[in-house]
């Protein structure tokens, strides 16, 4: 089933592997994938001396990760393949204490402190590109946390169990049974709802209080820029981020960044990453910021998992993320009929309507997408008329099943709390509403800054941007901003960077200066 290329690839990732590794599987007789799977495994274990497999007779189509004999945590029902190859392989490297993605000591006693016995189901789409930082998460915090299990769960392979539990958006976090998180995240946030569910051993009182010179929040293009000319003038500087990349990760590709004529967004956050570790930078990763307070010149800035930093200089470089509809209806169907995810999220709506809110070039490229699963698309633009490119339009236009409706107003999502059956939507130039009967929205007007946990500390303007001078100062001595969370006029990757090693300058300009 893995192709030769593959396999040697696999044989370098296991060659150093220190412990012994059993897939553990069960497969039906008569499963219609039980000879795709075997052979899945067997090509796996065959790639090293360290890894064996055993098939067993069962009821599901799974297997279970163990290491010298011990169950790890780890499982999986369905065959790991597409995005979710990568899952098993890592899920095997950090059981051996291996891979570029195991979180920091902090972290790691976080998950060990989490209380009482926790069992985790993720249920992903195996074409979803989200789903793997979800698996491979969560299969770290069983690898620490004894009292932890965690099981990938393919829903299109068993569809009727994800149909019963009304899932409609993936990744699907369930925990103990009970829904705990639908979408994307990361290995922070997921830490706090299972403290907040599970409750935990460590105190905030018992977090240490670590000192910096600079402090940048965020890691996307501008942040790792401010990082890395921070620490090139001596410094000692931390990045705090919920991970590196931040919205480039959800970039497919990108062409215009000045000599490099392409290359993805997954790519551009990992050589980020890479070039910020050249320097003596503390990359702190998986932590949300909750606030920043001043306490005499001092700036303290307050993490989720209850961590403290301080340092006379901040850089805010928090970016944007997607911007909601902001109606009636709409939260309570996140991931139950509301979408902001095409390519993860389609899948779901194979043969059914759907409406696309937003008549940019993300919402025109998500239409064209969908038309080619859903059996009707509506476009819904609040302008008079579309402002996607016009090559995007004429193919839209093109196509039999989308529907292209301007000075639409969305007012409401319609629905009965378990899914979404309909949009309500006012025509802006008569005043008249009406419902649209569908059966899913994906929600695509547009990015808003990452600003509000900074509101009481620093000005923003109407649309939420940090407000900066020339220089990326904020309103608050000692705190500055670059990139898409500030007021500058074009949001590009390649600005950003530029912000990034500008504000870095003026916040080492004002220190020597005493300021």
């Amino acid at each position: 089933m893995l192709d030769n290329e593959i396999k040697q690839q696999l044989q370098s990732l296991f060659a150093n592997l220190k412990s012994g590794y059993l897939l553990d599987a069960t497969v039906p007789e008569t499963h219609e994938s039980r000879d795709e799977f075997i052979d899945f495994l067997n090509d796996v274990a065959a790639t090293s001396g360290n890894i064996e497999c055993r098939i067993n007779d069962g009821t599901y189509l799974a297997f279970s990760l163990l290491k010298d004999g011990k169950f790890t945590g780890i499982r999986f029902r369905g065959i790991p393949n597409g995005h979710e190859f990568t899952s098993l392989i890592l899920a095997i490297l950090n059981s051996d204490g291996q891979g570029k993605n195991i979180p920091d000591e902090a972290l790691i006693n976080r998950v060990k402190a989490l209380k009482g016995k926790i069992n985790l189901t993720t249920y992903v789409s195996l074409t979803c590109t989200n789903c793997p930082d979800i698996v491979q998460s969560l299969n770290l915090m069983a690898l620490f946390n004894d009292n932890i299990t965690h099981e990938m769960v393919d829903g299109a392979l068993y569809q009727d169990e994800a149909n019963a539990l009304n899932i409609q958006a993936v990744p699907s976090v369930f925990a103990d049974g009970q829904l705990l998180h639908v979408g994307r995240s990361n290995f922070g946030e997921l830490l706090e709802k299972l403290h907040t569910q599970y409750g935990s051993e460590i105190q905030a009182s018992q977090t240490e209080i670590k000192s910096y010179d600079v402090i940048v929040v965020g890691s996307g293009p501008a942040g790792t820029s401010a990082a890395i000319y921070s620490a090139r003038k001596g410094l000692k500087v931390a990045v705090i981020a919920e991970r590196v990349g931040g919205q480039v990760n959800d970039t497919v590709g990108i062409e215009n960044l000045i000599s490099v004529p392409y290359i993805t967004g997954s790519q551009l956050a990992a050589q980020l990453k890479t070039h910020a570790q050249a320097y003596s930078v503390d990359l702190l990763e998986h932590r949300r910021v909750e606030k920043i307070t001043d306490e005499d010149n001092k700036k303290i800035v307050w993490v989720a998992t209850g961590e403290r930093y301080t340092a006379s200089s901040i850089i805010i470089a928090t970016g944007a993320n997607w911007r909601k509809l902001n109606v009636p209806g709409e939260s309570e169907h996140i991931g139950r009929g509301v979408a902001f995810c095409p390519h993860c999220d389609g899948p779901f709506y194979k043969g059914k309507r759907v409406a696309v809110v937003g008549g940019g070039n993300s919402g025109i490229e998500a239409a064209i997408d969908l038309s080619g699963i859903c059996s009707k698309v509506t476009v819904l633009e609040f302008a008079d008329q579309l402002r996607a490119d016009t090559v995007l339009q004429d193919n839209a236009k093109s196509r039999d099943n989308i529907e292209i409706i301007v000075s639409a107003q969305t007012t409401e999502v319609i629905g009965d709390g378990e899914k979404v059956t309909g949009i309500r939507v006012k025509d802006r130039k008569t005043d008249t509403e009406s419902v649209i009967e569908l059966d899913g929205i994906f929600v695509q007007i547009g990015l808003m800054a990452n600003s509000g946990v900074f509101k009481d500390i620093v000005t923003t303007n109407r649309a939420g941007e940090i407000e900066i001078d020339n220089h990326g100062r904020t309103s608050k001595q000692g705190i500055y901003a670059a990139g898409d969370v500030t007021n500058i006029p074009y949001k590009q990757i390649i600005i950003s960077m530029g912000e990034g090693a500008k504000v870095a300058l003026s916040a080492f300009e004002d220190r020597i200066r005493g300021v």
